[in-house]
């Protein structure tokens, strides 16, 4: 499955560091997607890899933030570079 680009950084930054666990709602956030189909499909990843390393859930209509960044992709340390030097250049 192709994952969509993310919307920005500073959303993806706030998404992981303020949520646990996320949802369709931030899901949509991260990535704007609207369809139904996709959301399932991008969940259901990361609940297998959630599933295979014994990771609880909260509710079953989340997923694990840090563990959906590792299977997207979304490497945290470089987004937090990427934020540091756009600042940097905009000062």
């Amino acid at each position: 499955m192709n994952i969509p680009q993310i919307t920005s950084i500073d959303v993806a930054l706030k998404i992981y560091y303020e949520k646990a666990e996320i949802g369709n709602k931030e899901i949509r956030e991260l990535f704007d997607v609207r369809s139904t189909a996709t959301l399932s499909r991008l969940k259901k990843l990361i609940k297998a890899v959630m599933i295979e390393r014994n990771i609880p859930t909260f509710s079953d209509y989340k997923v694990n933030t840090r563990i959906a960044y590792e299977v997207w992709g979304i490497d945290v340390a470089d987004l937090e570079e990427r934020r540091k030097k756009i600042q940097e250049l905009c000062i």
